[in-house]
């Protein structure tokens, strides 16, 4: 399995732009995770492996869950694993992280429970992915994760993306299989996915909420070049055609204002299964 695009990617100027804007990513995804945490039910006692823990704010909430039980957050960026250290320290809890691939990691048969906010969609070989995580799992363990329904099912990212289009490079075909945010957005394909890979249970459900993407719609448009698709298409792009996009999707942006800031509504699938 060749994941050294990932590597590429997440250990360059995205994994030092995502571990310095923690915060924000954490109140955008606020809804999720606690949904998520629901869905997975830690408990006290548990051996738990986050993967793709990024800079490793559900690791340190997924220790408080399970104390007196351990987690492991593990991700691919150096980046982001140093500022989960940094972050653990300063809030004096333990946990460990891991720098390392989960999908090809030398794993022993020892956690009770993996846990993943969007860290499992970038595998070049998913079924090998999850196979490979699979390996970690004691055998009652089990997986739970979420991901991305599809990207027209989801306004912060496809309204902001069509406003903004005539003002973006021309874009390579999207190949919806290929590794990226909404790789594991058919739900048919997931599941087949999570089959191949040797789980059983397998459990999909759908969660509609909202994502907060800033305080105004100013700080919205600037907060999508920064994360997600249209940031990805535009990080060539000059300051004079970053203020363009910026003017053009703050409009957009704006509809969705609400008393928690810009809320545009976000689909995402919660996925569990047993090893």
């Amino acid at each position: 399995m060749d994941n050294s695009a990932q590597h590429e990617f997440w250990n360059g100027p995205v994994g030092e732009r995502w571990a310095g804007r923690q915060d924000d990513i954490d109140n955008a995804l606020r809804n999720i995770s606690e949904a998520l945490m629901v869905f997975a039910a830690p408990m006290s006692g548990m051996k738990v492996l986050d993967a793709g823990c990024g800079a490793g704010t559900s690791t340190l909430a997924l220790a408080e869950a399970v104390a007196p039980g351990t987690a492991t957050g593990m991700d691919i960026s150096a980046p982001m694993i140093e500022a989960a250290r940094t972050r653990a320290a300063a809030a004096g809890i333990q946990v460990s992280f891991v720098q390392s691939d989960v999908a090809k990691h030398d794993f022993k048969p020892e956690f009770d429970l993996i846990y993943s906010r969007f860290g499992v969609m970038f595998f070049a070989e998913p079924v090998a992915g999850f196979r490979n995580l699979r390996r970690a799992l004691k055998p009652a363990g089990r997986i739970a994760f979420a991901c991305w329904c599809a990207f027209e099912e989801n306004s912060w990212a496809r309204e902001t993306w069509a406003a903004a289009k005539d003002l973006l490079p021309a874009q390579p075909p999207v190949d919806p299989d290929a590794p990226g945010p909404f790789a594991l957005a058919d739900h048919a394909r997931l599941q087949n996915i999570l089959k191949q890979a040797g789980y059983a249970d397998i459990v999909i459900e759908r969660l509609e909420t909202t994502t907060v993407m800033g305080p105004t719609a100013e700080a919205a448009a600037y907060e999508a070049l920064q994360i997600g698709p249209l940031a990805r298409a535009a990080r060539e792009l000059d300051d004079d055609r970053r203020r363009a996009i910026r003017a053009r999707i703050a409009p957009v942006l704006a509809a969705y204002a609400s008393p928690a800031g810009i809320t545009p509504p976000a689909a995402c699938w919660l996925a569990g299964a047993q090893a």
